[in-house]
Order: C-alpha cells, then sequence, then structure tokens
C-alpha cells in the first residue's frame, strides 16, 4: 500500500507536465504559495502575540513589573537551546539568507527553514526582542516554495521566480497592500520585470491578500487618517525630510554593521547571548516602548496619544512638545541599537518593521518641529510626515524607494501623498547610496560576490559554479624535468599544447608552451641539457580559486587575451579555465536563468 502511494505521488509532477504548460503551472503553484504566504504570516503573528499576551498577564502578572526586563534574555536563550541542540544548526537571518539560496543553492532553501523561523522569531519578539516577522514570513514562505518546486522538477528561473512570489505574498499579507508586495519581491530579490514574472507574483500576492482578509478581515497593521492635500509649497519641506531621513538611513547602517562585527568577536555564542540580553533587557526596562515589532507605539503616535508614547516610570514630565520631540529621538537611538543588537545575539528576525518605527518617529519629529517653529504659515499634518518619513527611511536603508511610495500610498488607502513620498524616497535613496552602496540585506553578499543584481549580466556571472568550469585533463610537469622528460610525461601524453609546471609541494610555478619546444623537441642533443626551467614562463595571470569569483575571471580574460588560465588553491595548481568552456557555461546558464 505504501508503496503505490509513493508511486502516485511520483507520477503527480508527470502528469502536471502533460496537462499544463510551464506558464499555466508556474500561475498555479504561485496561487498555493500566496496561499501558504497569508497562512504562515497568520501564525507568526498569532504565536508572537501569544507569547506576548501569557508574558504581560495571566499567571505571571503579579512578576512582570519586577522581571520584565529578564525576557529578551530568555528569549535569546530559547532561541539558541532550540538552534544548538534541537535543530543542530545556524538558522540564518531572513533575507539575506534567501537571496544567498538563490545565488549559491540554485534557488533551493534547506528544509529547516520551512519551519526553523516559525518557531523561533516568536519567541524572540514575543519575549521582547526589537525585530520585525516580515524577514521570517518570508524565509519560511520562500522555503514552503521551493519544496512545491523540487517536488515538481521545476527549473532554477522558476525556483527563483516562485521565491519571489513568496515574498511578494508574505508581504501582501502583513500589510494588505498587494502592489507593494510585488515591488518588493522585485526589488529586494532582483526578478526580471516581464509579463511571465509579472502574472505569478500577481496571483500570489492576491491569493495571499485574500488569505489574510479571512483571518483579520480589512484590519490593517498601521491605522491613519490622511489630513490636508499635497502643495506645490510644501515641497521644500519633503526636500529636507528626505536629506534627514538619509541621514538616520546611514546612521542606522553604521550602527548595524558596527554592532554585527562586536558581537562577531565574541568567541562564545553563550556570552554572545548573555550580552545582547542584558542591552535589550536594560533598554526595554528604561524604553518598554520599543518592545517586539513596535506597530502599537506607532498607532498611537498617529493617533496623536504622546501621553501614552511617552510614558515613562523615570521621567514624568513629557508635557511639552520639545520634551516629546527629545523622547521620540531618544525611542530611535534605542530602537537602533537594539534591533542591531537582538539580531547580532542570536534573535530571529528582520528589519523591516524597526525601519518603519524608526522613520515614523523621525517623520513625527519633523513635523512637530514645523509646527512648534512656525515654519509654514498654517500647521501642518503632522500624520502625513510621519508617514512619508517611514518612506524615507526604507527608502535609505532598504534601497526599496518604489516599495517604499507603494506601501504608504496602499497603507493609507489612497495616493494623495504620492508626490510627497516620491520626492522623499527618492532623495533618502540618492543619498544613502552614495555612501551605502548596498543595503543592510546585501551588503555581506555584495562583500563576498554571492549577490544577484537585476544586471542580467552580473547575474549570470554570480550564478555560475567556477568548480564546473574547471579542466583538470592536463599533463603536470614537474620543475626537475629535463627536455626528454618533457616530451615523454607530457607532449605524447597529453592532447592539450599547454602544460603546467609545478614543484615537489604541487606548488603552481609557470606554464610550457607547445609552440615553445616545437622548434627543439626533435632536437636529441638538447634532451639532457634543456630543462623544464629553461623553457618555462610565466603564466598570464593565475586565478586563485578561494578569491575570484565569476566577474574577476572575466576581467581577467579580459585583460589578458588569454585563451586558457591556470586555477590554483593557496598556491597549488588545481587546473586550468579555458575561455571557450567559461563562455559555453554562461550562455548556458543564462537560459537556465531565463524564465
Amino acid at each position: 500500500m505504501k508503496l503505490r502511494s509513493w508511486s502516485l505521488l511520483t507520477n503527480v509532477p508527470v502528469w502536471f507536465e502533460k496537462n499544463f504548460s510551464k506558464q499555466q503551472l508556474l500561475i498555479l503553484i504561485s496561487a498555493g504559495v500566496g496561499l501558504l504566504s497569508g497562512l504562515v504570516a497568520v501564525l507568526l503573528k498569532n504565536l508572537t502575540y501569544l507569547i506576548q499576551s501569557l508574558l504581560g498577564g495571566g499567571y505571571i502578572s503579579n512578576y512582570h513589573n519586577a522581571f520584565y526586563f529578564i525576557f529578551p534574555l530568555i528569549g535569546l536563550l530559547l532561541v539558541y537551546l532550540f538552534s544548538k541542540f534541537i535543530l543542530k544548526k545556524e538558522i540564518g537571518q531572513g533575507i539575506t539568507t534567501t537571496l544567498y539560496s538563490i545565488s549559491r543553492r540554485k534557488g533551493f532553501m534547506r528544509r529547516f527553514q520551512n519551519y526553523a523561523s516559525l518557531i523561533t522569531a516568536p519567541i524572540t519578539l514575543g519575549f521582547g526582542g526589537s525585530a520585525g516577522l516580515e524577514a521570517p514570513t518570508v524565509v519560511s514562505s520562500a522555503a514552503l516554495s521551493t519544496s512545491f518546486s523540487k517536488f515538481l522538477n521545476l527549473t532554477q528561473a522558476s525556483r527563483t521566480l516562485l521565491i519571489g512570489c513568496a515574498a511578494a505574498g508574505a508581504m501582501s499579507s502583513i500589510f494588505q497592500a498587494p502592489i507593494a508586495g510585488i515591488i518588493f519581491a522585485i526589488e529586494i530579490f532582483s526578478l526580471d520585470l516581464t509579463l511571465a514574472s509579472m502574472i505569478p507574483l500577481l496571483v500570489a500576492s492576491v491569493s495571499s491578500i485574500l488569505t489574510s482578509y479571512f483571518f483579520f478581515g480589512p484590519d490593517i497593521i498601521l491605522h491613519t487618517q490622511l489630513g490636508e492635500a499635497f502643495e506645490i509649497s510644501d515641497v521644500p519641506l519633503y526636500i529636507a525630510l528626505g536629506i534627514f531621513t538619509a541621514i538616520a538611513s546611514i546612521t542606522f547602517t553604521k550602527v548595524y554593521i558596527y554592532i554585527f562585527k562586536k558581537f562577531k568577536a565574541f568567541k562564545s555564542k553563550f556570552n554572545k547571548i548573555l550580552v545582547g540580553g542584558i542591552i535589550l533587557s536594560g533598554i526595554l526596562f528604561l524604553v518598554p516602548q520599543i518592545y517586539g515589532e513596535g506597530y502599537s507605539t506607532v498607532n498611537e503616535l498617529l493617533a496623536g496619544n504622546h501621553e501614552l508614547v511617552t510614558k515613562n516610570k523615570f521621567l514624568q514630565d513629557w508635557s511639552t512638545t520639545w520634551m516629546v520631540i527629545l523622547f521620540l529621538l531618544l525611542l530611535v537611538i534605542f530602537k537602533m541599537i537594539a534591533t542591531s543588537v537582538t539580531i547580532a545575539a542570536g534573535g530571529i528576525g528582520g528589519i523591516f518593521a524597526p525601519v518603519l518605527f524608526i522613520g515614523s518617529m523621525i517623520g513625527h519629529c519633523y513635523g512637530l518641529v514645523i509646527n512648534a517653529l512656525g515654519i509654514t504659515k498654517l500647521p501642518v499634518s503632522v500624520n502625513q510626515y510621519t508617514l512619508v518619513g517611514m518612506a524615507g527611511l526604507m527608502a535609505g536603508v532598504m534601497h526599496a524607494p518604489l516599495t517604499a511610495i507603494f506601501l504608504i500610498a496602499e497603507i493609507t488607502s489612497g495616493y494623495s501623498l504620492f508626490v510627497p513620498l516620491m520626492i522623499t524616497a527618492a532623495i533618502s535613496y540618492v543619498i544613502t547610496s552614495q555612501f551605502q552602496p548596498n543595503s543592510v540585506y546585501t551588503m555581506e553578499l555584495a562583500e563576498r560576490g554571492d549577490l544577484v543584481t537585476h544586471n542580467k549580466d552580473q547575474a549570470v556571472l554570480t550564478l555560475m559554479d567556477i568548480h564546473q568550469v574547471i579542466e583538470d585533463n592536463f599533463q603536470v610537469l614537474t620543475i626537475d624535468m629535463n627536455l626528454e622528460q618533457i616530451i615523454n610525461e607530457g607532449v605524447i601524453k597529453s592532447k592539450r599544447n599547454i602544460f603546467p609546471v609545478v614543484d615537489e609541494n604541487n606548488l603552481f610555478k609557470g606554464i610550457i608552451l607547445l609552440d615553445g619546444i616545437r622548434s627543439i623537441m626533435f632536437d636529441k642533443s638538447l634532451y639532457q641539457e634543456m630543462t623544464v626551467i629553461d623553457l618555462m614562463q610565466n603564466a598570464p595571470d593565475v586565478i586563485e580559486l578561494n578569491e575570484c569569483k565569476m566577474k574577476d575571471i572575466m576581467k581577467k580574460f579580459q585583460e589578458t587575451d588569454a585563451w586558457n588560465l591556470p586555477v590554483v588553491r593557496e598556491g597549488k595548481y588545481v587546473g586550468f579555465i579555458s575561455k571557450s568552456k567559461l563562455l559555453t557555461a554562461y550562455r548556458q546558464k543564462l537560459i537556465e536563468v531565463t524564465v
């Protein structure tokens, strides 16, 4: 019975292939991926809220105030124990893990990623970690989509597209913003903007948002009402806000990098968790407003409830506008530190929600300052600057200006803020990208040469595997050989016209070309006199396997005009890469990754 069931299961891909075209199959699967993304988003939200409600009341309500500060440490410790003793694998961080799967794992994600973030992200945030659920939702949804892809034997291009569908579905479900979800997938995952890719993304986004409506109805994360319409006289104000959010974006990125480097220096993971937990607990004890994602604080801000946002057990006098501004700026600083520490110490979560939190605080402060100083004839709608501030910081930190624009536009259920969003997001992105060429998501991958971008040529080179183009069918000569040995051990046995030379430790020393010895190879009087050292020459260039990426290799061939270049690993000979094989592999990969 089991064998028959397995046989039927394995025939499913064949049945789909016979009855559906490639495009029809992708559309059908994208609908399923969108449904799963919506369910993942609902599950993560509910699990996180459940933990938060248990910690905030019920049996431990009497002890909450006394032990509130230890919850983040407990959360990080639970994640560590789960990862080390149950999962026994490194979970990895959100969007970066997914991007790496596209560039280096041919669109396949590890099986444990189907459920790892579903367990660890709610623990991290529920216990007070300062991060977002968006990235864990994307990772879990993307991992489930690759399981579909693997079962149905889809191509690498289709797998990558379905990961984009999972990302679009996740964002669409969380924010009920289907257009922003699609743009997020295109911007962050560098998908091709074609009709073949747009339809599955659209289907996944719609499927996911319908799932969200089924569970949550029309309720959205951020609640706001727009004030007055945009006027041309406001342009300088939004330009200035773009500059301020760019400065904040650069600051956030630098703080994030700095804290990550400091935590990487810890040799003991337990010490890392201990230090991170203590820092988080201390910040949370001082300013509980940064607990978890922070959307409740943002909603209170949008509602104008400054007394709730600024409520603090240590300092009570926040009655004046300038004191409110000061407190909100303190929240910005604390949120930057807390988010970086949460993720660097081993917590599982993303930066999307913290970026919205910080952007809202900056935008709100900006609006309050305008009104306090009387810069405009009439008081401005502070809420509008709060929302535009979110877009500015998203555009700068995540290098996703279009996502920022459409997300805020959809959240506000209209496009009356479209022009201000475009102005601020564009300026923030342009300025930030000059100082930070890559976003927080991509900087690590870019440094390693593992980042796939919208540049098709560079993307194909990144996706290529260097090991698949190395040829090792060359006759290796040792440095102590004479001409007779070169002929007998090299020329006679080889079908190639180039011979690598190594020493007794297999360290690469140079090459001998057949054309270089052709005029003397039949002169037996030179057999014992001429040696490898006499005939050897330097290679036009050398490819270091541990350092060179495909982009570097292509550049070496272009600069040297060579047809074959030797490959070494830490100086030891590995093989050769030929230009012809490299170009053939490039063309093949281009076909594979094109939908």
